[in-house]
């Protein structure tokens, strides 16, 4: 017997959007990568649509951090990865990072 695949749920322009990024930092450069990950809050909390920005460090893992995004809708998300701030972040953070951030984004 085969399981129902579940359809995934589209993106609307209505549809919240909720986004979780892992980082991991270089060793050694933690602290940096916690300064960029606080220093976001503040901006992106002010960007219209934002409904929260969350980063949380893994104290099992020093370095490892998850961020967690909920924005009103795709637009105001994609207004976000177009935003000069969080460009910026991600020029000051690519060399502070083992990997590049991954992203995975939720809709619902």
């Amino acid at each position: 017997m085969t399981s129902p695949r579940q359809t995934p749920t589209p993106v609307t322009a209505v549809s919240p959007v909720t986004a979780v990024a892992r980082l991991q930092a270089l060793p050694g450069r933690e602290a940096e990568v916690r300064a960029q990950a606080l220093a976001l809050v503040a901006p992106t909390r002010a960007e219209p649509g934002n409904l929260s920005y969350r980063p949380y460090e893994d104290p099992a893992a020093p370095g490892a951090w998850a961020i967690v995004e909920e924005w009103a809708d795709d637009a105001s998300w994609q207004a976000h990865l177009a935003s000069p701030h969080l460009a910026d972040a991600l020029a000051r953070t690519a060399a502070l990072l083992a990997e590049p951030p991954v992203v995975r984004v939720f809709t619902g």
